[in-house]
């Protein structure tokens, strides 16, 4: 039994003293001289042989780590308080670093295109190669469809205070805003869009609808910032796509993903194939909430006052126990997450919305965000970010380029981890009711990760098409929005979110073009191997962990045909996949007739 848990992470080993830690500022001056010096004479470096390209490769993937290390800290200062101006501007000088990470890696990639592709396959094939053969041929792909060395280098250099400024500007006019919540019969309070949405599971419907209102007058009030920011982000990235001579916007996705257009498709038509079920259990969850509609608030609505409330402690010990059952490394790495502060946890304003695990690749640890208010959510949540430490963790003495798996395999192991514990918890469950809360808060997040992510897919790609012709006002851009709500929900909802293109973070995030299909792609993958772990028993955690290794370094469509043996291509995995999400639907409408 875990007890006596901090809430509030411990930053210190990491870089002492914060946003005004001195070694901190020393590693950023240190690792900004070092791209300065490499930038000066890697245009005259000729490798020869494979010793040579090892040694330039090594300087590389060297400096990626350190960048990873510190873009890892500045996450955790920014999103521990949104209001450290410091912390801020330490994210704005890391930027022009980045930048120049980025223009040494276009640099080689100049290097690897000069080199005929006979001799290139023959380099590939030394020892010393070998173990990165597939990163750098893919990178040496790419380059072949990228502008020339020296535009791409210019396109980076402005993207700094250019496409990367307007996220920033997101990020000050959402990490500012504070919302004035007066529930009739509650004290008011101003909390920041993190404690709104948790108080959007509030037991009482009057204080949801509440809530929602208040919420979409705050983002309403943002919007015109918020709709100027991520007009001039998809301009960007249009102007970029058409220089390069890519008309179709997802080119980028499906490449930086490793995967084919028709596992997107085939995933898609899976989900919409059961979108009945899921508008089943949403009907019956409005009829137990006794409610004449079930509005956008009332979807994570607690279906009755007897939801329990875990301490920290409890949450930790639980997880602990039923991660042990499949692996004794998982829950060694949790006890240590938990023992040595890597979870912030914290329930208090000025904390970012949201939760995320960051990894520190020079320390071989993660740092974990949540904001944990005791609900069976945030054990799930926990158990999420959990899995994305051990992921980590797998990795950590792999190479540097070998680490950087696609976002579509990012979330394999954190759902993997919170099936464990979703399981473990419907399994102790002592009565009939408290199975029932257990398997609607299941299928909440499954409803959550099928169809709200995909009305953002649908968002996203239809203002896209419209951003080509010109800028997309604010109505127009609400109009899309709760379109695509209406036809991912099945028309289930009566009162939909039009401002949640504003409030969703991920439509800003620069560095990875539409952030939303990967949460659907990796729920389903996951389920498909949680299934395999339960068939196979405790023996699949070394095949397990197999698999995680092998996400940085390979497509996805070989991944789950040489662990796992499908066809990513076809319908078969992904309808089984939304089955097995959906296995406790028949169950639960059983038992709330």
């Amino acid at each position: 039994m875990l007890k006596d848990l901090k809430l509030t992470w411990d930053l210190e080993p990491l870089f002492a003293g914060g946003s005004e830690s001195p070694a901190f500022a020393a590693y950023l001056a240190d690792l900004t001289r070092d791209i300065e010096a490499t930038a000066k004479t890697l245009p005259a470096t000729k490798p020869q042989t494979a010793a040579d390209w090892r040694t330039l490769v090594d300087g590389l993937q060297g400096l990626v780590k350190r960048a990873r290390h510190a873009s890892a800290f500045i996450s955790c200062l920014t999103a521990q308080n949104v209001n450290d101006r410091r912390a801020r501007a330490l994210a704005g000088d890391l930027r022009p670093i980045q930048a120049g990470l980025m223009s040494l890696l276009t640099g080689l990639d100049s290097i690897m295109l000069a080199v005929p592709d006979d001799e290139w396959s023959r380099l590939l094939a030394a020892e010393e190669l070998a173990p990165l053969a597939y990163v750098l041929d893919e990178r040496r792909r790419r380059g072949k469809e990228m502008l020339p060395s020296e535009q791409e280098v210019l396109v980076n250099d402005l993207s700094v205070d250019g496409y990367h400024g307007w996220s920033d500007l997101y990020d000050l006019a959402s990490g500012s805003l504070q919302i004035t919540l007066e529930p009739k019969g509650r004290a008011p309070e101003k909390v920041s869009p993190g404690q709104a949405a948790n108080r959007m599971s509030d037991a009482d419907p009057e204080v949801r609808a509440h809530i929602m209102e208040r919420w979409e007058e705050a983002w309403q009030g943002q919007a015109d910032y918020c709709a100027l920011a991520l007009n001039h982000l998809a301009g960007f990235r249009l102007n970029l796509y058409r220089r390069r001579g890519w008309d179709e916007v997802l080119h980028e996705p499906f490449d930086i993903n490793r995967m084919q257009p028709g596992t997107l498709d085939a995933m898609w038509a899976a989900v919409n194939a059961r979108r009945d079920r899921m508008v089943e259990f949403l009907a019956r969850k409005q009829k137990m909430l006794a409610l004449p509609g079930l509005g956008w608030q009332d979807v994570d609505a607690p279906i009755g006052t007897s939801e329990s409330k875990l301490t920290f402690d409890q949450a930790a010990s639980f997880i602990v126990e039923h991660f042990e059952r499949f692996s004794p490394t998982l829950a060694k790495l949790a006890v240590r997450a938990f023992e040595e502060r890597w979870i912030e946890a914290e329930d208090r304003p000025g904390k970012r919305a949201g939760g995320f695990c960051t990894s520190f690749p020079e320390k071989q640890q993660s740092r974990i965000f949540v904001t944990f208010s005791g609900t069976a959510g945030n054990l799930a949540t926990l158990a999420h970010e959990l899995g994305h430490a051990y992921h980590g963790f797998v990795m950590k003495d792999m190479e540097p380029f070998n680490q950087q798996y696609a976002m579509i395999v990012a979330e394999t192991a954190s759902t993997f981890a919170e099936n464990i514990v979703a399981d473990a918890a419907m399994r102790n469950a002592t009565t009939e009711q408290e199975r029932v809360v257990l398997i609607e808060d299941k299928l909440r997040r499954t409803v959550a990760v099928l169809l709200n992510i995909q009305c953002r897919f649908l968002f996203e790609t239809r203002f896209y098409e419209e951003r080509r012709r010109g800028m997309v006002s604010v109505q127009r851009l609400n109009e899309l929005m709760a379109e695509a709500q209406k036809e991912a929900f099945g028309g289930a909802l009566s009162l939909y979110h039009p401002t949640f293109w504003a409030s969703k973070l991920h439509f800003y995030i620069t560095r990875v073009p539409f952030y939303n299909f990967p949460y659907t792609f990796g729920a389903l993958f996951s389920a498909g191997v949680y299934a395999k772990a339960l068939e196979v028993g405790p023996s699949f955690e070394h095949d397990y962990a197999a698999l995680l290794r092998d996400t940085g370094r390979m497509q996805v469509e070989d991944l789950a045909r040489q662990h796992l043996g499908v066809d990513l291509t076809g319908p078969a995995f992904w309808l089984q996949a939304v089955d097995n999400m959906l296995a406790d639907l028949d169950e639960f409408m059983r038992l709330t007739e």
